[in-house]
């Protein structure tokens, strides 16, 4: 019981106590905040101080002094133009495609230079065996006028005359080689023109020496080819004429059934060439002689063939074993460059006039080129006869 009792009274103690502490927190104290904003006094405490936000910087306005100063940037960038949109870029691209056509053009003549001549090899080739099958037969002794020889005789005829189809083919293929060498020739003037055009950027002008160098490489790749053409011509007619001669001579060996090996007039034409080819080697053109033609390229595209022609036809006329020095003359004035450029555009020239005598029919061993420079305004081809 009594200690009942004294849990009730210790029970009644603590709910007083709670009582008045409760009653303690409703109360308003003197140590109490100002009521007038307690909430912001009392969450004050309770929060960690916190940073200061940053302040935003402000757009600044468009600025209107400095629009002139971007122009200026922008007219300084326009005023540079881009390559090839000058005047004279657009004329190095128009050159750049004629020089296009030109290496197609050239790359077309070699690739046909090279089938006509394969042609040629294949029949010679072919000629050739039958002719050493019917000599070897011949040597050891056979009947006159053998079938089997007869047979192999029209086989090694018509083989020669697959040979000589090859020289109108070659014709045709140096006409064309001369129109490329002609157009050559116009592309590298309108090079040289250009260069006195107003209105160029310095990338203009290197563009233009690499198209120039690229053309130079050009017409002399065309020049060569025509040389080779040329010379060509006059080989597969002298070989077709003194293989016919010998073909004929075959023909009466095996009519006879003996064997009289080459025709006695290819030997005769053979000894008249290398004599041909000994004097024209010795005689040299001196100081005072006098020469039978002057060729002189002023200006382009000299017509100089029909005097040419006239000229060496009357000479060919009073002495039939004629040969003929073409001399190439240069200026000697100017520097060493200049000096060169000269020389070699005259040995150009030189072998132009020596391509036209070889087509007129003057065999290429009675001519010889040489150079040599002189007091002249323009380069000069001197034709000499001996």
């Amino acid at each position: 019981m009594l200690k009942i009792s004294g849990g009730i009274k210790v029970g009644l103690l603590a709910t007083a106590a709670m009582t008045l502490a409760g009653c303690e927190a409703l109360w308003p104290t003197t140590e109490a905040p100002d009521p007038v904003a307690p909430s912001a006094q009392t969450a004050a405490p309770a929060q960690a101080p916190q940073p200061a936000p940053l302040a935003t910087p402000p757009v600044p306005p468009p600025v209107t002094a400095a629009a002139p100063a971007q122009s200026s940037v922008a007219s300084a960038a326009v005023a540079t133009p881009a390559i090839g949109q000058t005047f004279v870029g657009r004329k190095v691209d128009e050159i750049q495609g004629d020089l296009a056509k030109l290496q197609g053009g050239v790359t077309d003549i070699h690739s046909r230079a090279a089938a006509i001549m394969e042609q040629g090899r294949s029949s010679a080739d072919r000629y050739h065996a039958l002719v050493a099958a019917i000599t070897a037969r011949l040597q050891q002794g056979t009947t006159p006028g053998n079938p089997i020889l007869v047979a192999q005789w029209n086989q090694a005829q018509t083989a020669l005359e697959s040979i000589a189809s090859v020289t109108p083919q070659v014709t045709v293929l140096s006409n064309d080689a001369a129109e490329q060498a002609a157009f050559g020739q116009f592309v590298l003037n309108q090079v040289q023109a250009t260069y006195g055009l107003s209105g160029a950027v310095d990338e203009d002008h290197i563009r233009l020496r690499a198209v120039e160098d690229q053309v130079h490489q050009s017409v002399v790749d065309i020049d060569r080819t025509l040389n080779e053409l040329s010379q060509d011509i006059s080989r597969q007619n002298i070989y077709v004429n003194g293989e016919r001669q010998n073909m004929t001579t075959l023909s009466l060996a095996i009519k006879n059934g003996e064997l009289y090996g080459s025709s006695l007039a290819t030997q005769a034409f053979t000894q008249t060439e290398n004599l041909a080819r000994a004097t024209a080697r010795a005689a040299l053109p001196q100081a005072g002689d006098q020469p039978l033609v002057i060729v002189r390229f002023d200006r382009p595209n000299v017509q100089y063939q029909q005097a040419l022609f006239s000229a060496v036809s009357q000479a060919l006329s009073r002495k039939p074993n004629a040969t003929f020095d073409l001399l190439a003359v240069s200026p000697a004035q100017g520097n060493a460059a200049s000096i060169a450029l000269n020389s070699a555009a005259a040995q150009r020239n030189a072998e132009d006039v020596l391509r036209t005598l070889t087509d007129m029919g003057v065999s290429s061993s009675r001519v010889q080129l040489l150079s040599s420079t002189d007091a002249v305004a323009n380069n000069e081809v001197h034709v000499f006869v001996r």
